[in-house]
């Protein structure tokens, strides 16, 4: 006798409709997507307040729904900081320009354009934080089209550095991955160089007395200037006539005083005082004459 097996019999629940399995596939999906898009926990739903903050006339409640969705995106906006730290600026600092960001966003945001708050906002805070950096932490004043192409030369250079060999780049090798002509790569090149100042203090590399780079610079020589006035004045002495010639010889060159100078040309001290005075006179007049 042959035994038959019963089938087991489903309950209504567990009793699934082909059409009904693909809805709840397509929820699942869906709900995955929505978890993917905001991947985030800071992306917090502020459609209905956008919604009532373009329906709302200018005004206190209308600052202050603002004001409180800026509030909800704090924590985006401190994340997006985070990724430009230990360039050169605070953690702070960066927040506050990211802040400052994120209110534009805010404000410009147009929830009729049919595009989520994020998508937006997202660009305009990290253009912030990019603009801080192109306009306020440079040492030198570079163009901005070569800042441009120091950051795309950077980009090249870390990139062909993560090759096997490990070799660094050579102008023509970052040429041909960035499509630039070699001269712009040495632009941005140079540009690597200019972005922080190094100070005078700094000591040179290899130095092991504290030799910095400010012991290397020269200093003003007073000669120099010596030698001008004095080629400047050879004319103008040798055409004075000769007691003043021997008066302001004896004054400068042997240094004399003007009681023993007056003894040597048998005048008086107050007259050789007179003469002295008015030679040097005469002779500054005639030196910024010929100057002019």
């Amino acid at each position: 006798m042959t035994a038959v097996r019963a089938h087991p019999r489903q309950t209504p629940n567990q009793q699934a409709h082909p059409r009904q399995a693909h809805t709840q596939q397509t929820h699942t999906r869906q709900a995955h997507h929505r978890q993917r898009r905001h991947a985030h926990d800071d992306a917090p739903d502020t459609t209905a307040d956008f919604r009532r903050i373009a329906s709302l006339p200018e005004g206190a409640p209308k600052e202050a729904l603002r004001q409180d969705v800026v509030r909800a995106w704090m924590p985006m906006a401190e994340r997006l900081a985070g990724q430009f730290r230990n360039r050169g600026e605070s953690a702070e600092d960066l927040r506050q320009v990211a802040m400052l960001g994120l209110v534009k966003a805010v404000n410009r945001y147009d929830p009729d354009r049919g595009t989520a708050f994020e998508s937006y906002a997202v660009p305009t805070v990290v253009g912030e934080v990019k603009r801080h950096f192109r306009d306020h932490l440079w040492g030198l004043h570079v163009p901005r089209r070569v800042q441009e192409l120091r950051n795309r030369v950077r980009t090249a250079v870390q990139d062909l550095t993560r090759t096997p060999d490990g070799r660094t780049p050579s102008v023509a090798d970052v040429a041909e991955h960035t499509g630039l002509s070699e001269e712009e790569v040495r632009s941005g090149m140079e540009a690597l160089e200019s972005y922080s100042t190094l100070s005078l203090d700094a000591e040179l590399r290899g130095a092991d007395d504290g030799y910095a780079l400010v012991d290397t610079l020269g200093s003003p020589e007073p000669s120099y200037d010596r030698v001008v006035q004095r080629e400047a004045l050879k004319p103008c002495l040798a055409a004075l006539p000769e007691r003043e010639r021997r008066i302001l010889y004896l004054r400068f060159f042997c240094d004399e005083t003007q009681g023993r100078i007056a003894d040597r040309m048998g005048i008086s001290q107050m007259h050789v005082s007179r003469l002295i005075s008015r030679t040097c006179e005469r002779l500054g007049e005639e030196v910024d004459r010929e100057a002019a």
